[in-house]
Formats: structure tokens, C-alpha cells, sequence
């Protein structure tokens, strides 16, 4: 993310805490303004990230109202309880992390990675699976796979210990990205 960051390719940081690995390149460009952040609760956060992938246009949620995280957004009191309206966030690019993947792209993940991971790739135009483990088409139990491949449009193989990408050989176009006509 900091190399992102100090690239000059962030514009706006959504989170639910702003804490990274380098924070102190987030902090500098926060500082500076040169990059925006919005503070979003984190269930508030994962169900925006659904609404884009579901098509929800918007929602109230009780959470957040009545503090500085409602302030500037529409507020309505539903069944005697004050309500924030979100709306969706949709990315241009999602970067996802999972276990195993095919050259579809369906994906399977271990433990927390399938928290944000699932739910950002419907979300996104633009999905790139970092995975330690690619198999053949039908190697995947179907019953195992989180997100399926229409939402996947490359998939990385990355070695599990160390090291950084590996070379471009090891993409995988997904089938996202040719079943739908876009060029990817």
C-alpha cells in the first residue's frame, strides 16, 4: 500500500482504521492533503462493499448515527431509531488474497482472508487474486469455492515464503474478463 501510496496512484483511503505496515508514508500524505480519508465502521464498511456487488443503490444503518461519522450524511428515524444512509463503495481495482485459485479464477480461502476478500471482488471492476496455489479446472470442490471466477479477472501465483511477484508467466487471465467483452 505505501508504494501505492508514494506513487501518487491513492486519492482516498476507506477504512475503518487507518493502520499500516508503513503508516508513517500515509500519515505524511494525510498531513499534506494529498490524500483523502473516510472513517467507516467495519460492518458498515463490509456491508457497503455488498451493496456494490449486490446493486443496492443505498441503505440506512443504525450505526454511527448521532456522532462525526453521520455528519454530512442524510439522517432518518425508522421505527423510533435514528439511521445513516451509505452508500455503496465500488473500486476500479481489487486486490485480493486467497489460498487457491484456478485459471477461471474461482477462489478458496484460509481463515481471515475470506472476511473482505469475497465481498471486494464482486464490488470491484477490476479484480487481481494474489494466490499460493493454482490447480486445474475442476481441481477446486465446488463446495469449497467462496468467489466464483465471474468475478475475477487475473490471477497471480506468488510463492508462500518470501520473495515478491512472480513473473508474468504465472498470470492467468479469468473468464470474467473475456465472457463479458470488456478487453482485459
Amino acid at each position: 500500500m505505501a508504494a501505492l501510496l508514494n506513487a501518487g496512484r491513492v486519492r482516498k483511503i476507506v477504512c475503518s482504521y487507518p493502520r499500516l505496515a508503513d503508516g508513517y508514508v500515509f500519515e505524511r500524505l494525510y498531513r499534506a492533503g494529498k490524500v483523502e480519508l473516510e472513517l467507516v465502521p467495519q460492518g458498515t464498511l463490509s456491508e457497503r462493499m455488498r451493496a456494490a456487488g449486490a446493486g443496492i443503490g443505498a441503505f440506512y444503518t443504525p450505526t454511527g448515527y448521532g456522532t462525526d461519522l453521520a455528519k454530512g450524511k442524510e439522517t432518518r428515524v425508522i421505527e423510533g431509531k435514528g439511521h445513516v444512509l451509505e452508500y455503496p463503495i465500488r473500486g476500479d481495482v481489487a486486490l485480493v488474497k486467497a489460498e487457491r485459485g484456478d485459471r477461471w479464477g474461482n477462489l478458496v480461502y484460509r481463515k481471515s482472508a475470506r472476511n473482505f476478500g469475497p465481498t471486494m471482488a464482486s464490488a470491484a471492476k477490476c479484480t487481481i487474486a494474489q494466490v499460493y496455489e493454482t490447480v486445474e479446472l475442476g481441481g477446486l470442490d465446488p463446495e469449497c469455492i467462496v468467489t466464483p471466477g465471474i468475478f475475477v479477472t487475473r490471477v497471480v501465483k506468488v510463492p508462500r515464503k518470501g520473495g515478491n511477484w512472480t513473473p508474468a508467466a504465472s498470470v492467468t487471465r479469468g473468464i470474467s474478463g473475456r465472457a463479458a467483452g470488456t478487453g482485459r
